[in-house]
């Protein structure tokens, strides 16, 4: 069986007088693809923002295991924090939140700089996964120049250039039409979870949650039902 990458208990989390969370548990299997659904206002994104360590809940723990053991998530300080999202955990947003001014390439390789990796070695890797995620030809132009999904192939070879275990995804193809939104899934399933590690993603589009391996579904807060795609 396989273990838990993500492990999160008893998630509390307010903004002023609106309660995001109201004490959810929920665990995440290593290679698994987990769609978290739910109306607007329903805590799934302040969910994923809190599993990823952008957030830091008022109460309960997150936990992420990896080969070098466990991690306490919300025990670390901002700066512990930052380090894990960029070295073990990769983001894919409904705007890809690309910079403009950058070439595809440069956008990928700018992951791995900010890592310490130097230029040209992160910008071979960078063609490499841009190769992979079908962009060969592509990797000089500018975000302006590329199609929205080839933008958010650009945004999913950013999240796992740096060897990501676990991706997550906050709407991914919220912005695309629905032929393109079915191709960047694929996209996206294929580099992750076909290459054993791990998606978490947030969407309100029933299809795309049907790609994934198991769904929960959030009401005020809370997990109110949960179900295995089929």
């Amino acid at each position: 069986m396989s273990s838990f990458v993500i492990e999160a208990a008893g998630l509390s989390r307010s903004f002023g007088s609106t309660r995001a969370l109201a004490g959810v548990d929920l665990s995440v299997r290593t290679g698994e693809s987990l769609a978290i659904m739910g109306a607007s206002g329903s805590g799934k994104t302040t969910l994923l923002h809190c599993l990823a360590g952008i957030t830091r809940p008022d109460a309960g723990t997150v936990g992420f295991v990896s080969g070098a053991g466990r991690v306490e998530v919300t025990g670390l300080g901002e700066r512990e924090r930052s380090r894990l999202r960029r070295e073990a955990f990769g983001f894919v947003f409904q705007q890809g939140l690309l910079i403009p001014e950058l070439t595809a390439v440069e956008n990928v390789a700018l992951a791995l700089m900010l890592n310490g990796m130097p230029r040209a070695r992160a910008e071979e890797h960078g063609r490499g996964w841009l190769a992979a995620l079908g962009l060969a030809g592509m990797e000089d132009r500018r975000i302006g120049q590329l199609s929205g999904g080839q933008a958010q192939r650009v945004a999913i070879a950013r999240a796992q250039v740096t060897g990501a275990s676990v991706v997550f995804a906050d709407e991914p193809t919220g912005a695309l039409d629905s032929a393109t939104s079915a191709d960047v899934m694929r996209a996206l399933l294929d580099s992750t979870t076909g290459q054993g590690r791990t998606l978490i993603l947030v969407t309100h589009d029933a299809e795309v949650a049907g790609r994934c391996s198991r769904i929960v579904d959030m009401r005020d807060g809370r997990i109110v039902g949960e179900r295995v795609s089929a």
